[in-house]
This record gives C-alpha cells, sequence and structure tokens, in this order.
C-alpha cells in the first residue's frame, strides 16, 4: 500500500470512531422512574429489583441497552410535577411509576411519553386510563385493587379475633388515597357490626403515641392502610403490636415475614415485574394504549404461628386450611 493511501485508511478509520460511539450511545435506551418514597426505602429495592427482573426478561439488560433515571419526592407531593418535568426534559424513552401518588402527576406531565405505572387503586376510578381493556394514551400497568381488599382483610381479622368488637385502621397522614381507604374501611367495619378508630400516622415519631390511644381505647385489633411508608416502618409497628398485645392483619406478605401475625394482600413483587415486562415491551415498539391494564389476581393469606401462640390466638383449621403459607 503506498503512503498516501495508507494516510487515507487511516483517517478514514478515525472518522468513523466517534460515529460508532454515538451510534453506541444512542442504542442506550433511558427509562425513568418517578416514587413518591425514598431512595433508601426497602419498598424501593423490592420495586426495583422485580421491575429489573421484568426488563431483563424481555432482553433488556442494565448499562448494555438502557439505565434507570430515577428520581424520588421523599413522601412530598408537592415535589413530583418538577421531577416529572425533569424525566420528560430529558426525553426518556418511558417512565415507570409505582403508586397512585406518581402516576397522577406523570399523566398531567406528558400526553406522549410512555408511562407504565403498578398501583392498589382502580386507575380508571382515578381517572388514570379510559378503561382497563383498552387504556389508549399513554399510559397503562398494573393494578391489585388494595383498596377492595379492605373489607376482605377486616372480615379474615373478625374470624381470627371473634371477641373483637373494636378495630382500628392504622393510615399515613396526609397520603393521596387515604381518605378513599379510610372510607372503605369504616364501610366494611359498619358492615360487620364492629366500631373502627381511625389513626394517622404522619413520621415515625407518632408510633408510640398512636399504639397509647389504641390501648386508651381499648382497641381489640387492628389492620393497615397499604403504602410504602407503613411498609418500610413494619419493624416498629409489629414490636409495638407484640409489646401492646394487639392482633393484626397486614395488606403484605413482608409483615408476616418479620413476626407480624398474618396478612392478605396481593403478590405486589409479581406486579413489579409485570411492569418491568410491559415496559420492554414497549421499548420495542408495542404502543401503551394498546396493552390493557392488568389486575393482579395473585392474592394470598399468611399467618405466622408463633406469633399467634405468642398472643395466645388459636386460628380456627377453616382459616388455616385456606392459607397460602404457615409460617411456623
Amino acid at each position: 500500500m503506498r503512503r498516501r493511501d495508507f494516510i487515507k485508511a487511516i483517517a478514514g478509520s478515525a472518522a468513523a470512531w466517534p460515529l460508532a460511539a454515538r451510534a453506541q450511545q444512542q442504542a442506550m435506551l433511558v427509562v425513568g422512574w418517578l416514587a413518591f418514597g425514598t431512595s433508601a426505602s426497602d419498598t424501593v429495592s423490592r420495586q426495583g429489583a422485580g421491575f429489573r427482573r421484568g426488563l431483563n426478561q424481555t432482553g433488556f439488560s442494565e448499562g448494555r441497552n438502557f439505565t434507570i433515571e430515577t428520581r424520588y419526592a421523599d413522601f412530598q407531593y408537592d415535589r413530583l410535577p418538577e421531577l416529572a418535568a425533569d424525566l420528560v426534559r430529558r426525553n426518556v424513552a418511558a417512565i415507570f411509576v409505582p403508586g397512585i401518588p406518581a402516576a397522577r402527576v406523570a399523566k398531567a406531565a406528558s400526553q406522549t411519553v410512555p408511562i407504565v405505572f403498578g398501583m392498589g387503586e382502580d386507575p380508571v376510578k382515578e381517572g388514570i386510563v379510559a378503561s382497563l381493556d383498552r387504556p389508549g394514551g399513554n399510559l397503562t400497568g398494573f393494578s391489585y385493587f388494595s383498596n377492595q381488599l379492605i373489607g376482605k382483610r377486616l372480615e379474615l381479622l373478625r374470624e381470627a379475633v371473634p371477641k373483637a368488637q373494636t378495630l382500628a385502621f392504622l393510615v399515613q397522614a396526609g397520603h393521596p388515597v387515604t381518605d378513599a381507604d379510610t372510607q372503605e374501611a369504616q364501610r366494611a367495619a359498619g358492615l360487620l357490626g364492629r366500631r373502627l378508630e381511625v389513626l394517622a400516622l404522619a413520621s415515625e415519631r407518632d408510633f408510640d403515641a398512636v399504639f397509647a390511644t389504641m390501648a386508651e381505647r381499648h382497641v381489640d385489633a387492628f389492620t393497615t392502610d397499604s403504602n410504602p411508608f407503613l411498609w418500610d416502618t413494619r419493624a416498629q409497628i409489629i414490636a409495638l403490636a407484640a409489646r401492646h398485645r394487639i392482633p393484626a392483619i397486614y395488606d403484605d406478605r413482608v409483615f408476616p415475614a418479620a413476626g407480624g401475625l398474618m396478612s392478605y394482600g396481593a403478590d405486589a413483587d409479581d406486579m413489579w415485574y409485570q411492569c418491568g415486562v410491559y415496559v420492554g415491551r414497549i421499548l420495542k415498539g408495542e404502543k401503551p394504549g394498546d396493552l390493557p391494564v392488568q389486575q393482579s389476581t395473585k392474592v394470598e393469606l399468611i399467618i405466622n404461628m408463633k406469633t399467634a401462640k405468642m398472643l395466645g390466638i388459636t386460628f380456627p383449621l377453616s382459616l388455616l386450611g385456606r392459607a397460602d403459607e404457615v409460617i411456623e
């Protein structure tokens, strides 16, 4: 090869390198993640594990062909709009929103960026999508309709503790769905002929006072609302329930796994996984409006027998027989 031709070849290769690098960068898709909670949340870790597993299932590997841009509101609802707007400005390929607060804000932030939600509420009733079968627009996702399970949890609590007359419902103060969930709990308690005390928690500093109030009002048993703040503070809730010897049924299996008496709720980990699968399908070209909103069908009853013995509770065989898992 002549010297002139060799120099041209080298120059052509050098010019191609930036093009190849840019092409590789363009192939790296960015997925936004808008969360109402905090980065230190154990719940966020659970969500992330399931979500990434779903993306992996559809052929996406973090760091190879996609990255995640996370935004956390630290339980401050008024921070969500700017965080959502920031993700939209970054031209993310899709946004994952766990929970109704983030879903509402993301919907308002963009009518074009694909958004996949995972929530406990009815997305049609909340105005997130037009219908479950044909959501239309740029949103779709999954729901486990936790609001509809509150009454069932109270029924199971009555079955486990039949003498309980005064029940309590622990909620997070200021959460966007607290009022709706409280109304459902009051309705269900009324149908069961039980008195219901609604007790709100604004921060971890409130726990001792709330459980002292339970004792003063002679609460016989309680249940909790469904949200990340209560999931993340489960150790305190379980410890105080044991100290005051108050039976409780929770909405997620992490509670009996950590020493709580029992839980009845959807398999949230499966929902986060399915959200990842949906985002993967959208990244491959499917439209969110064509993907039906799915309702989680995995609802499980978990019982912790060790805690039951500590509280002096004997579960009826009919209840034990319906349990999906009994922790000895």
